[in-house]
């Protein structure tokens, strides 16, 4: 794969992404590559930034100030190298164990406003443990004319007591194209016609079916759309939240005696819009 600019970045396409060249994220970096930084992770979903070294919690929360800011809703492991990030592994003595296992999602679905970008740093790489990601807006475009006119009808509900209810299928509110708000594993129902006269909740045997058809989407053709991110030490991703859909591959989890140590930091920023079916595109970011 040869480089390519995109304005002031250096950058080669991968799977689903761009890897950016030339860039140390450990430096200072002006304003105006922050800016490129800002369109491009809008445009390609995910940037990979390689060879990184090691970023201090307190440098890769001044990153995510980037975008808006930070926002976490988990436990603090005590390894954890600043309070706003959120330190993962295959071994809880060094951070949380089986985060993103609970299926494909994106992060904070359970929320009014789910996070809007999420930024990853590997510290320590096993020998399995990929990270993988799916493209929603391809999931979409990918749909039977059936199953996309059921799935533009659907609403989730994540949480009845905070009566937290998202459109599954809304447009993006930055690029206006058709993604999905869902957590496979964090789902207590989803509704039809939300706020019609026609609104009615799914049966129990109705979600299960519908969790595991969006499941086969996702997976269909050989898992055709799935990227899987095998990370190397130092690696450091943006990813738009709100256009990619990801989960911990099942080896993430595997004993450090079997595979070796991984632990991977990550912060979220915080929501800026929820998610509604007449999203007014927002150019700003």
């Amino acid at each position: 794969m040869s480089d390519m600019t995109h304005g002031l970045l250096n950058m080669k396409p991968i799977t689903l992404g761009m890897e950016v060249c030339d860039i140390n994220l450990n430096e200072p970096v002006s304003d105006e590559i922050v800016e490129e930084i800002k369109k491009a992770v809008h445009k390609h979903r995910i940037l990979v930034f390689k060879n990184q070294g090691v970023i201090s919690g307190d440098r890769h929360v001044e990153i995510s100030r980037w975008f808006g800011e930070p926002e976490s809703t988990f436990y603090k492991h005590p390894k954890s190298p600043h309070p706003d990030v959120f330190r993962v592994s295959n071994d809880e003595d060094e951070g949380c164990r089986g985060v993103g296992r609970t299926g494909w999602h994106i992060d904070g679905s359970f929320m009014e406003k789910p996070f809007s970008y999420a930024l990853y740093h590997m510290v320590a790489v096993p020998k399995k443990g990929d990270t993988v990601f799916v493209p929603l807006n391809e999931v979409i475009c990918s749909l039977s004319p059936e199953t996309r006119a059921k799935w533009e009808r659907l609403y989730m509900v994540s949480d009845r007591r905070m009566a937290i209810v998202h459109p599954l299928i809304y447009p993006h509110p930055v690029t206006g194209l058709p993604t999905l708000c869902f957590h496979l594993g964090m789902t207590e129902g989803f509704v039809y016609d939300h706020g019609s006269e026609n609104q009615r909740l799914a049966s129990i045997p109705e979600v299960r079916q519908i969790l595991g058809e969006i499941l086969k989407e996702i997976v269909k053709d050989n898992r055709r759309l799935v990227y899987a991110h095998k990370w190397d030490v130092g690696d450091f991703i943006i990813s738009d939240n709100l256009s990619v859909g990801h989960e911990a591959s099942e080896e993430s989890q595997y004993k450090r005696s079997e595979v070796g140590l991984r632990v991977l930091h990550r912060v979220t920023v915080e929501g800026k819009w929820k998610p509604e079916k007449n999203m007014t595109r927002n150019v700003q970011v």
